[in-house]
C-alpha cells in the first residue's frame, strides 16, 4: 500500500484510517467543506423554529452551533464515519409547535423529553434489540410519520414566509402585490432549481440571496424585508442559563401526556438516524472493516449521545444529517469529514449578528422544500397497495387540516392495526405495535380533556 505524502503517514491518517479506506487528507477536508455547505442552513432555520416556542433566537443560534459541533465530533471520534450531526429538522418543529405551542408544555419539560428520548436511544444502541425494533415497527406508519412531519414543515414555511395568510375560510395565498410575497416565491423557485442542479450549498445560497435581496425590497408597509445589524461580526456569547435546562418534576407530573411525545423523539431519531447512516455508508462504499460492520454499535451510541448532550446544551434532538451524502459523493470516507464540519460550525459562531438578521421569508423556501422532499415518500407507500398508503394519507390529512401531529400519529398507528387485523396479517401484529397502540390510546384519552392544548 502506498502512502499519499507525508501527512498520510501521520497520526491523523492512522487514527481515521484515511489511507486504508482509499482516501487522502485533502479529499477528506474538501468533503467536510462540502457537507458543511449543504447543512449550514440549520444555523438559521433551527433558531427560527425554536423561537416559536418563546426561546431567544440568539440563544438558539449558540445552542444549535454547539450541539452541531459536539454531535459531529462524537460521530467522527467514536465511529469514524463521514457523517455530520445537527438538530433534526423534524424534531425541532415537534418540539416548538406541538409540545410547547399546542400542548402548552414548558420548554424545560420539553428538553427533558428530548433527554429521555436520547437516553433510550443510547440504551437501545448498547443492546442487540436495534434490528428487532426496526423490524417490529410498521413501515407504513414510519412513512406516515415522515410525510406528516413534511407536510407540517411545509405548512410552517408557507405561513412564516407570508405565502399563506389567515383568511375567512382558513388560509389564503398571500397578496401578490406585496413585494415580500413575490420575494418568497422567487426564493422557493431558486431553492428548487439549485436542488435540481444538485448544488451542495443550495439551501444556504437561497437564504443568503433572499436576505440580501430583502435589503432592497420593501414590504407593503414600507419597511425593508431585511434589517441589517449594527455589527456583522461579534464574539460569541453562550447562554449559560440554557445548560441543563431540565424539569423532571414537570415531566413526571404530566407523564401520561408527555410519554407519547418522548417516544416520538426516541423513535423519530432512531429511524431517521438508521436510514441516514445506512444511506451515507452505502454511498461511501463502507460496509466491513477488520471483520466488523462499519455501521455498528459505536455509530448508534454516538447519535444517541449527541441527543443527550444536545438536550443538556439547550436544543432539540440532534441526529445524523442526510446532507452528509454530498460529502460522501465528494470522496469523504472517514470521521475527518465530521471534524472539518465541527470546526467550520465553531468558526461560524462569530457570525451570529448576521444570522439573527435573516428574515422569515428567507428561511421559508428551505422549510417548504424540506417538507416537500419528505412528502415524496408517499410515492413509495403506493407500491404496498391500499394497506400501505391509507395510514400515511390519513396522517398527512389530519396534520394538514388540524395541525395536530400527535393525533395524526395515534390515528395512523390504530388504522394500521385495524387493517392488519382485517387482512389477517398476524405477523404485523407485533408486541411493539400493540404497546404503541396502548400508549397512544392513553394519550388520546388524556388529550381529549385538555381542550385546545391537545
Amino acid at each position: 500500500m502506498t502512502h499519499d505524502g507525508a501527512g498520510a503517514t501521520g497520526w491523523i491518517d492512522r487514527f481515521f484510517h484515511v489511507t486504508r479506506r482509499g482516501s487522502t487528507l485533502p479529499r477528506e477536508v474538501v468533503a467536510g467543506l462540502t457537507t458543511f455547505g449543504a447543512m449550514a442552513y440549520i444555523m438559521v432555520v433551527n433558531p427560527a423554529i425554536l423561537s416559536m416556542a418563546g426561546l431567544d433566537r440568539h440563544d438558539m443560534i449558540m445552542t444549535t452551533i454547539a450541539a452541531s459541533v459536539v454531535g459531529s465530533l462524537l460521530m467522527a471520534l467514536l465511529a469514524n464515519l463521514p457523517i455530520a450531526l445537527a438538530p433534526a429538522m423534524s424534531s425541532n418543529l415537534v418540539f416548538a409547535q406541538v409540545v410547547v405551542v399546542q400542548m402548552g408544555i414548558a420548554p424545560p419539560v420539553a428538553f427533558t423529553m428530548v433527554l429521555i428520548g436520547g437516553l433510550c436511544f443510547v440504551a437501545l444502541s448498547l443492546t442487540h434489540w436495534r434490528q428487532k425494533i426496526v423490524m417490529g415497527f410498521p413501515v407504513s406508519v414510519r412513512t406516515g410519520i415522515h410525510c406528516a412531519i413534511g407536510a407540517f414543515i411545509a405548512h410552517i414555511g408557507m405561513v412564516s414566509g407570508g405565502l399563506a395568510v389567515r383568511g375567512g375560510d382558513g388560509l389564503a395565498f398571500g397578496a401578490l402585490r406585496d413585494p415580500a410575497v413575490l420575494l418568497g416565491v422567487a426564493g422557493l423557485f431558486l431553492a428548487a432549481a439549485l436542488r435540481l442542479l444538485r448544488v451542495p450549498a443550495g439551501m444556504l445560497l437561497t437564504i443568503v440571496a433572499v436576505t440580501v435581496a430583502g435589503c432592497f425590497i420593501h414590504r407593503a408597509d414600507g419597511h425593508a424585508v431585511t434589517s441589517l445589524p449594527s455589527a456583522w461580526l461579534e464574539w460569541p456569547r453562550y447562554p449559560a442559563h440554557m445548560l441543563l435546562p431540565f424539569d423532571f418534576h414537570g415531566f413526571f407530573t404530566h407523564f401520561g401526556l408527555v410519554l407519547p411525545v418522548a417516544l416520538y423523539f426516541f423513535l423519530g431519531d432512531f429511524f431517521d438516524a438508521t436510514g441516514t447512516m445506512m444511506a451515507v455508508t452505502r454511498k461511501a462504499g463502507l460496509s466491513v472493516e477488520d471483520g466488523q460492520p462499519v455501521l455498528g454499535r459505536a455509530a448508534f451510541v454516538a447519535d444517541g449521545t449527541a441527543s443527550v448532550v444536545g438536550a443538556a446544551l439547550g436544543t432539540s434532538t440532534v441526529s445524523a444529517y442526510l446532507e452528509s451524502l454530498v460529502g460522501a459523493e465528494a470522496g469523504g470516507r472517514t470521521g475527518l469529514v465530521g471534524v472539518t464540519v465541527a470546526i467550520l460550525f465553531a468558526l461560524s459562531s462569530v457570525l451570529w449578528p448576521i444570522i439573527t438578521a435573516v428574515p422569515a421569508v428567507a428561511t421559508a423556501p428551505v422549510l417548504i422544500l424540506v417538507g416537500l422532499g419528505m412528502l415524496a415518500d408517499l410515492g413509495r407507500a403506493e407500491h404496498d397497495g391500499a394497506a400501505g398508503i391509507l395510514a400515511p394519507l390519513l396522517m398527512v390529512l389530519v396534520t394538514v387540516m388540524t395541525g395536530n401531529f400527535m393525533v395524526s400519529l395515534a390515528l395512523g398507528l390504530l388504522l394500521h392495526t385495524v387493517l392488519a387485523l382485517a387482512a389477517r396479517r398476524w405477523s404485523e401484529i407485533t408486541p411493539v405495535l400493540l404497546l404503541l397502540d396502548a400508549v397512544f390510546v392513553f394519550y388520546l384519552v388524556l388529550a381529549s380533556g385538555i381542550g385546545d392544548k391537545s
